[in-house]
């Protein structure tokens, strides 16, 4: 009778959700879109961003990319600083989850709770084409700022692996902190790019524009697994950095660097503003490589697509996972865990458009994203992730502007992670990771619908689902239900 009534509430609840949400959409008109891509984005947008077709454009600068925005060009003086090169963006991302299942129950869980949450940013960015202003051939400089609010809902059911808001942590509790600061000269038809200074490795490499289509952590800003080093810098930390990216054809880059490892890059203590810029917490340097294929497919070679293969090596003491130094289990001989020096990373990616509903409308029709990350097995938590996803855009032509998206992606634990774990458990000693159980694998789905409400308005439900949350099969699935807005302002 009890299951009855809550089944009943249930639909009740979920039916009024629907009604509503359909009726805003008929209702609602569709307007006019050039681009809704987050401020995170722009350095993967210029890493994704081939050669021109043809033609020379006013700058040897590659444009920078202009969203529509609520206040798209107050008195002109969007356009006046356009047409000088300065390209300022000021944008908020908020993110809300709440849990619909209940969490595990019993002492060994009783800090676990149902509830709720709401994370979020507000970010800008300021670009500067050093030619258009003060005609320094091919020189630009990057710099983007946020301020974070808010926590994550998935840690009051006992996960630690991905959050069910990604916009959460890493900026310091600050009013300003700086993201990334940087100047860049394009060389040779921009055929060569060299960058330097404070920099996000993850905005570089591994990244594509399309992660943050989603409001999960598995996925958005960047797969987790390629990020589970704490020394791989990525959005909103960065280290002292170099970078060159070459273009041997248009539609193919080979891009390597250096990216200066930092100890707490993510914590407060040393970075909460992100301002500090002795380097003095250096302890090693991290050295990706990447190639990418950019083609364009279909019968007009209208349908792009990103393929990238990379791996990086990390020159840092990290700690083993499993073993001591004389390679026994830790955890059984009471010695601290051995150091490695040298430690790595890899990754496979790929995104293609294969349909396109209008011509005109570029972002129009069906994408599909895939992916592989594999870690070395003896320092990660993750040893590898595999991830997929789907984004649909206009598919309803009175909603030309709207988006559905649904992701998946599957985390394993590192062998060496799993056995630790299950020494700690059979002694019952404290566990690692934040674990209340052997971690082994998790997986997170996601199915959300954007919504453009008007020129830089975009509103998107949002359903989550966690399955084996933390890695743990002793925590009962997740469900959550949320919203993910974005309103660029300038």
């Amino acid at each position: 009778m009890i299951w009855s009534q809550h089944v009943k509430k249930w639909a009740s609840a979920l039916t009024l959700f629907f009604v509503f949400f359909f009726s805003f959409l008929v209702l609602t008109p569709a307007y006019a879109q050039t681009d809704d891509q987050e401020l995170r984005n722009e350095p993967a947008i210029r890493v994704d961003t081939p050669l021109p077709d043809k033609g020379s454009p006013p700058s040897t600068v590659p444009p920078f990319t202009r969203p529509e925005a609520v206040f798209a060009d107050p008195g002109g003086m969007t356009s006046w600083l356009r047409r000088r090169g300065i390209a300022f963006l000021f944008a908020n991302t908020n993110e809300f989850a709440g849990a619909i299942t209940k969490p595990a129950r019993g002492e060994k869980f009783r800090t676990y709770r149902q509830g709720a949450s709401n994370a979020g940013q507000y970010a800008a960015s300021l670009n500067i084409d050093w030619e258009m202003l003060a005609g320094l051939k091919g020189l630009a400089t990057h710099m983007i700022t946020t301020g974070r609010y808010g926590t994550t809902a998935n840690r009051m059911f006992g996960d630690w692996l991905n959050h069910s808001s990604e916009d959460y942590g890493g900026a310091g509790n600050v009013a300003v902190h700086l993201v990334m600061l940087y100047a860049e000269e394009n060389l040779f038809g921009n055929r060569l790019a060299i960058a330097g200074g404070r920099m996000a490795e993850l905005s570089d490499f591994a990244a594509s524009e399309l992660f943050c289509n989603f409001m999960n952590g598995s996925i958005c800003g960047r797969p987790k697994g390629i990020s589970d080093s704490s020394y791989y810098p990525g959005y909103p930390a960065a280290t002292w950095a170099f970078r060159v990216r070459g273009r041997p054809t248009r539609d193919v880059y080979v891009q390597t660097g250096v990216y200066f490892a930092e100890d707490g890059i993510y914590q407060v203590a040393q970075h909460r503003t992100g301002f500090k810029f002795n380097g003095a917490n250096i302890v090693g340097h991290v050295v990706p490589v990447e190639v990418g294929w950019e083609p364009k497919t279909g019968r007009s070679h209208s349908l792009p697509g990103h393929y990238k293969i990379g791996a990086a090596l990390q020159d840092v003491s990290v700690a083993d996972t499993y073993r001591d130094n004389m390679g026994k289990p830790y955890v059984l001989t009471g010695a601290q865990p051995a150091r490695r020096q040298y430690s790595w990373s890899s990754w496979l990616m790929l995104d293609q458009q294969l349909l396109r509903y209008r011509k005109s409308q570029k972002n129009s029709g069906i994408t599909v994203l895939g992916g592989l990350i594999y870690n070395d097995p003896h320092t990660a938590l993750r040893d590898y992730e595999v991830y997929g996803a789907l984004i649909n855009r206009g598919f309803w032509r009175n909603r030309p502007y709207d988006t559905i998206g649904i992701a998946f992606s599957y985390t394993h634990i590192a062998k060496n992670v799993q056995k630790t774990e299950a020494l700690l458990q059979s002694q019952n000693q404290t566990m690692i990771n934040h674990a209340s159980g052997i971690q082994r694998h998790t997986s997170v789905l996601e199915v959300n619908y954007a919504i453009h409400v008007m020129r830089g308005v975009i509103f998107q439900p949002v359903f989550e689902y966690y399955f084996r949350p933390n890695g743990q099969g002793n925590l009962p699935d997740a469900a959550m239900l949320g919203f993910k807005s974005h309103i660029e302002i300038f």
